[in-house]
């Protein structure tokens, strides 16, 4: 690592958990960014689901059958 990347290493080690904790989740916040691109590309995955559904080509599971599934593991 680099000079500052040491340095901020060592002032990261320094910190409380809690300090880490708000300071990754500030990090994430600003790599999170709204990708007009991704969300268009979502809208039409949304659609073309609900529209096998609402036709009946898309066969659905219960609710309760699929987290049975996750509590049994």
């Amino acid at each position: 690592m680099g000079t500052i990347s040491d340095e901020l290493a060592a002032k990261i080690k320094s910190l409380s958990d809690s300090e880490k904790i708000e300071l990754v989740d500030s990090i994430l916040i600003q790599l999170d960014k709204p990708d007009p691109e991704i969300d268009r590309i979502w809208a039409d995955e949304a659609r073309k689901r609900w529209k096998a559904y609402r036709t009946g080509r898309l066969e659905t599971v219960p609710y309760d059958q699929v987290m049975d599934k996750y509590r049994s593991r």
